[in-house]
């Protein structure tokens, strides 16, 4: 038997019914389906699920956003258009069932000993001989070998004019057509229990019980009811967030709309949170250590629940999803970058915001993350990057080993280290512009100098970009710092640029000693920002920094001295920038620095880092200085009634598909008539429904077997 693609054909009723029930009952509208329902899946894997909107924005346009908004793309396997294709297909594949069984089950019953002598011919594998014994000896005989050999044998006997032939017919691996019962019920147990175990439920209850989904904030015990879902819904699945020490009954429904909270028969305290750390900081291990407690019997139940290892209570599974900072308590302390401000300290929890004031500008600290653990690679610290390549020099072998090969090759090896704790914070305007920033806490060395990382992003998609600050002999910001203050006072740039001179002019030429005093403050007061460099048709103005002087030098330099003017003035920029240190010391009561290597080093560090302040968005950074590390775990809980109903249909399409593939559905006829005293002519013929190498050799050896001829 082969199956047909086509569909029902209704005898009575309208064309048009007749049609669609045709095309809904037909294995080509089925695979339709399942092509478009890959497709849908494709997208849903490439394109990230239930995001903010914005994220979206920014990834896709304005635009294209809208659209795929619209189409529903942003959350695929909950997109109306899908579950009716999943309910299309349900209905199709049932059809194709309901079509197709009655004929296999027919098929599966019926030897097919009624085919004529003559329709042997036409098959593939045929035989003919002639045996010395009567066509009832032969039939029997060829019957109890098949039957030996794991066939299902029935003779038959028939009239004719030579006397009374007998057809044996044979067949075996009838488990290949019930695969594909298996098989496409399977399609269709799983199509449902993923209606079952999707959105389908709730969102009935939006569409007829009255529930809404909740778009504002606040506390969960305030969010009216008709927001919150009864713990007796049926199918569920959300998130559960809870701290370490305190517990929660209530989990959150993501919704396009909003969000619903679904009650649960239970509540979840958190004892305690476990993490474990691999080499590279990524997590090994995190696991939650809960009690649960029963709303209904008071009953107390302690469990431990991991990644693929959930905990179970009242038919609803809990999951370990991940973790989250659960509130911990930070302190942080100002520190002025980019103009002279009074330190402060201010404390908060991570998730909360203080609000600040920038003179007439007010400002929202938002506490955004703490980061106990940073695990970076410092195998390339201190080398140039790729992208400066000598061209006498390529190495192709390592070129290619360190794109190809085992996982253990050494061209890649990674120094890993954890620099610390970190803090990561927005500081947002009065009209909702943020910027966010991430400041380690630590120190850590870059290139032989020991420097803060301080990093800043105006968008979530970009990178962070961070300033590196250099760290003074006791790890702190305070060097870094004093000078910052120093280059902002104008009597302290005159007076390092009066120490410079002395100690650059010999005694006795005035003349040499103006000039010199001239250029350190002109080449000082461009570096502090004091004075600005116009704009020009190319440029805007310049205020601050290395860049301050480059702009000067262009606009007043010509050309061919501008390389030679830029030594001169750099080099007499750090003379008075070093004297400019050395009075900071001395006014925070500290004896001066050794012009050493360490000094140098720290001196190199500070006049990039002065000269990038001039680009940092915030007058002052803060820096973590003290925290309580607060934990949080993000279970899923999930109430899921198609679970064991797609287990047993990915069971049936497991046995369906190895049915199918590796049980060949395999019939032999062998038709005996009289010949004479005691023999018979012996016409055989095989039929597989594949045509395999196995094939030929099972016909050779049964043609060696029944008819004793050898092939």
């Amino acid at each position: 038997m082969s199956v047909s693609t086509e569909g029902l054909q209704l005898r009575t009723g309208s064309r048009w019914v007749s049609d669609m029930v045709e095309l809904l009952s037909s294995m080509r509208f089925a695979i339709s389906l399942l092509t478009v329902i890959c497709i849908a899946s494709v997208i849903g894997t490439v394109v990230k699920q239930h995001e903010p909107f914005n994220n979206y924005v920014n990834q896709f346009g304005p635009f294209w956003a809208e659209v795929f908004a619209s189409a529903q793309l942003f959350s695929v396997y909950s997109a109306w258009w899908f579950l009716l294709i999943l309910a299309f297909l349900v209905i199709s594949t049932s059809l194709c069932i309901a079509r197709n069984t009655p004929k296999i089950l027919v098929d599966l019953k019926s030897h097919k000993e009624n085919i004529r002598e003559q329709s042997l011919k036409a098959f593939a594998h045929k035989a003919e001989a002639s045996l010395a014994e009567s066509p009832e000896s032969a039939a029997r005989r060829i019957g109890q070998t098949l039957v030996g050999s794991g066939w299902k044998v029935k003779l038959q006997s028939r009239d004719t004019p030579q006397g009374t032939g007998w057809m044996v017919a044979a067949k075996a691996g009838a488990a290949n057509k019930l695969g594909y019962i298996a098989a496409h019920s399977a399609i269709v147990l799983i199509c449902v229990g993923g209606l079952l175990d999707g959105d389908l439920m709730v969102r009935a209850q939006t569409w007829f019980n009255g529930k809404q989904p909740f778009q504002g904030g606040g506390l969960i015990a305030d969010v009216p009811e008709q927001h919150r879902l009864s713990s007796s819904n049926p199918t569920f699945r959300g998130n559960l967030l809870v701290t370490e020490g305190t517990a929660s009954s209530t989990a959150i429904l993501a919704q396009p709309q909003g969000v619903l909270l679904q009650e649960l028969p239970f509540s979840v305290e958190l004892k305690k949170f476990i993490v474990e750390y691999y080499d590279t900081g990524m997590p090994r291990l995190f696991a939650s250590e809960i009690v649960i407690h029963d709303k209904e019997t008071g009953e107390k139940k302690e469990a431990r629940v991991e990644v693929n290892h959930p905990a179970n209570h009242r038919g609803i599974n809990i999951y370990q999803s991940s973790f989250d900072d659960g509130g911990s308590r930070v302190k942080l302390q100002a520190v002025p970058l980019t103009r002279p401000t009074r330190p402060f300290e201010v404390e908060g929890t991570i998730g909360s915001s203080t609000a600040l004031s920038n003179g007439d500008q007010q400002l929202t600290l938002e506490y955004t993350a703490l980061r106990v653990i940073n695990v970076e690679n410092f195998a390339n610290a201190g080398v140039a990057d790729g992208s400066q390549t000598d061209v006498r020099k390529v190495d192709l072998r390592h070129s290619i080993e360190s794109r190809l090969g085992a996982g253990n090759k050494t061209v890649t090896e990674k120094h890993l280290r954890n620099v610390g704790p970190s803090i990561t914070y927005k500081l947002r305007d009065a009209a909702g512009q943020a910027v966010e920033y991430h400041n380690y806490m630590l120190p850590v060395e870059l290139d032989g100098q020991r420097v803060f990382l301080l990093g800043l992003r105006e968008t979530p998609q970009e990178p962070f970009r961070y300033l590196r600050v250099p760290a003074d002999a006791d790890d702190s910001m305070d060097a870094f710092v004093r000078l910052r203050g120093a280059l902002d006072d104008p009597e302290m740039r005159r007076a390092a640029v009066r120490r410079y001179a002395e100690s650059s002019v010999e005694p006795g030429r005035p003349d040499l000693a103006e000039a010199l005093v001239a250029s350190a403050t002109r080449a000082l007061d461009l570096f502090a920002g004091a004075e600005p460099v116009p704009a020009t048709d190319s440029r805007p103005e310049v205020v601050g920094g290395l860049q301050a002087i480059s702009a000067f030098l262009e606009s007043n330099v010509p050309g061919n001295d501008r390389e030679r003017a830029s030594d001169v003035l750099v080099r007499i920029l750090n003379g008075t920038l070093f004297e400019l240190y050395q009075l900071s010391r001395e006014k925070a009561g500290l004896p001066r620095s050794a012009q050493d290597e360490s000094t140098r080093r720290f001196m190199t560090q500070a006049v990039i880092s002065l000269s990038d302040t001039f680009f940092y968005p915030a007058p002052m950074t803060f820096q973590l200085k003290d925290f309580t590390h607060l934990q949080a775990s993000v279970f899923q809980v999930a109430r899921a009634p198609g679970q064991n109903i797609v287990y047993l249909g990915c069971l049936l399409l497991i046995i369906g598909i190895f049915a199918m593939l590796y049980v060949r559905d395999r019939r032999i006829w062998v038709w005996l008539s009289p010949s004479g005293e005691n023999r018979s002519e012996a016409r055989m013929a095989l039929s597989s429904n594949r045509k395999t190498m196995d094939g030929d050799r099972e016909f050779d050896q049964l043609q060696s077997q029944l008819l004793k001829v050898t092939p």
